[in-house]
């Protein structure tokens, strides 16, 4: 749940976030680790915001 709050707090999506983390965990360099951190993670692929 973590996770999921930081995520939030530093504006990301948490499903978006957490499925790309997912997604390219298994050939991250473990000592760029800190990269996938919420507040440091960038999307690959920016999803459109639905309009409010």
């Amino acid at each position: 749940m973590t996770i999921i709050e930081s995520a939030k707090l530093s504006g990301h999506d948490p499903e978006a976030y957490l499925a790309d983390i997912f997604r390219g965990i298994h050939d991250h360099k473990i000592n760029r680790i800190d990269e996938l951190l919420p507040w440091n993670w960038t999307p690959d692929i920016q999803v459109p915001q639905a309009a409010a």
